[in-house]
């Protein structure tokens, strides 16, 4: 860090050396127009002080000094070591276009909140356990009730010298800038005035924009083991709030138990009321997929998988045997036909017990669930053919006049599914839910009818095709939580791997906004019950 500081320091001098230049320069011209004009006689030409040539030039220069200045004195001395319950922690303010709070635990990971909008963000970096502090723990078990009451205060007084230190030091590192690119003690102090004004607009800007229920949708990267067991129960954080957020809170202020258990985290408890739904799509081919859909299956107590297609490259036969693990995952898997899926690969998966073949509109009830869905009508592995926008229209059409169907039988259903987003969108108002992939990233759509369109990403990383572009595509899956009674969504949790050769892991809990605490649902949604 003191060679790169150094590395900085050298061009802030370079680029300050030549302002003064510059400065110096003109007024020297200045004085020779004075002195001199052009018949000889003494000239009359306004000093250069207090009237510039190029004011936007020279604001946008000050603006510059003050930010990059600012920016120096929080990178030097503008962090705090604080004690938070058993932990040393290091809190430091950091410019950010985006804002938010993020909190490293390691080895666990971070935890990113979208606690506010500014351009700042605050990072919590949890350094060690202080021995002495967590021996007083386990050997006082009783002090863990007021534990969560002392970290209150512990991070109180830490905010409190965190905003002491940082308003030091944007000041120090702007005026130190200023002096150093303007040689002038009155622009100089000017810089650091310009600082903490910026300062304090920033965090009332987060102040403003504070919000406390951004631990509902938080996101969590790291082991992908532990990620379930940190963000919590969807179920849990519509009906009992105020109990999640303790829960989470303790993320931070429990570390203790959370180190013991790195390597042995506690299995993760869904709760009963609710149902989860493994999405999974675009698999092309990859056989690390299968490893990856089965430990999401245990961790996260799947009821059904849904897989929306293209889980083959070219549809051939000799190609079969790559779905033979569909047979050892412990969850029903519900399957459409994609445009590199063929007929053969249909007939194939329907051998299988476990796997259940959606087209033509077919509807299946599995595990509680009604499902409907339509294979791609277009079948294009090698992409000779030109994929049609109007056939997949007409395929939609057909599954939304299937919903039709079910639904004037008394037999709605609860999630509809179809490879291509074209023919998805064609069921708007025909059923709650509907599935797609195809297009390789993950979306969240609400229609104008009121049906929820989930696309997923590739949970194969696209497969032979995660290393054509510059980075690995990387591998995505969702597990969606539904109510038992309602067949609503509750939340979802994107999932989303490192791509090939890369190990991050990330995940994300998100609320429909119909879920929001305080909130009620709309009365457009279509109801699966009719």
């Amino acid at each position: 860090m003191a060679r790169d500081f150094g590395v900085v320091l050298q061009g802030v001098r370079r680029v300050g050396g030549a302002l003064v230049g510059r400065i110096r320069a003109r007024r020297t011209r200045v004085r020779a127009r004075r002195t001199l004009g052009r018949d000889g006689s003494a000239a009359v030409t306004a000093p250069l002080e207090g009237s510039p040539r190029h004011p936007v030039r020279a604001a946008a220069g000050l603006i510059a000094v003050v930010v990059f200045g600012a920016w120096l004195g929080l990178l030097i001395v503008g962090s705090v070591r604080t004690p938070v319950g058993p932990m040393d922690t290091r809190m430091t303010l950091r410019p950010s276009l985006s804002g938010g709070t993020k909190i490293n635990v390691s080895p666990l990971g971070a935890l990113e909140l979208r606690s506010h909008t500014a351009p700042i963000r605050l990072d919590v970096d949890v350094d060690q356990l202080d021995p002495v502090r967590s021996q007083a723990l386990v050997d006082h078990p009783e002090r863990l009730a007021g534990l969560q009451d002392e970290v209150v205060r512990d991070v109180g007084h830490g905010t409190l010298d965190l905003a002491a230190r940082s308003c030091a030091a944007v000041v120090s590192g702007a005026t130190a800038l200023g002096l150093a690119v303007y040689r002038r003690p009155r622009r100089a102090l000017a810089a650091g005035g310009l600082a903490l004004a910026l300062l304090a607009a920033s965090g009332a800007a987060a102040y403003a924009t504070w919000n406390p229920k951004s631990v509902l949708e938080p996101k969590f990267s790291g082991l992908l083991s532990s990620a379930p067991s940190v963000v919590g129960d969807a179920r849990s954080i519509v009906s009992e709030f105020d109990v999640y957020q303790q829960e989470l809170a303790r993320l931070v202020t429990n570390v203790t138990k959370l180190y013991d258990v790195t390597s042995t985290l506690p299995a993760y408890q869904p709760d009963p009321t609710t149902m989860r739904v493994l999405h999974v799509s675009d698999i092309h081919l990859n056989p690390a997929s299968w490893k990856i859909i089965a430990s999401l299956v245990e961790q996260y107590d799947i009821d059904v998988i849904v897989d929306s297609g293209d889980t083959m490259d070219h549809g051939s036969a000799a190609e079969n045997a790559f779905l033979d693990p569909i047979e050892d995952l412990d969850a029903p898997y519900v399957w459409v036909r994609g445009n590199h899926d063929s007929r053969t690969t249909q007939r194939y998966l329907e051998r299988f017990e476990n796997v259940h073949v959606l087209d033509d509109g077919r509807a299946e009830t599995v595990a509680g669930l009604r499902f409907a869905g339509i294979g791609d009508p277009q079948y294009t592995p090698d992409r000779s053919a030109k994929r049609s926008g109007s056939v997949h229209h007409l395929a939609g059409v057909r599954l939304a006049s299937a919903l039709r169907a079910e639904r004037a039988a008394g037999t709605p259903v609860d999630v509809a599914v179809a490879h291509d987003p074209t023919a998805a969108r064609e069921t708007d108002g025909e059923v709650p839910l509907v599935l797609a992939g195809h297009v390789h990233h993950q979306e969240m759509e609400v229609m104008e009818g009121g049906t929820r369109l989930r696309v997923e990403g590739s949970t194969g990383g696209s497969g032979l095709r995660a290393v054509e572009g510059k980075y690995p595509d990387p591998v995505e899956a969702s597990v969606l939580y539904l109510d038992r009674t309602t067949k609503r969504l509750q939340a979802w949790d994107e999932i989303r791997l490192g791509g090939l050769g890369l190990t991050k892991a990330e995940v994300s809990r998100h609320l429909p906004r119909e879920n929001q605490p305080g909130a009620t649902p709309s009365p457009t949604a279509p109801s699966p019950s009719g």
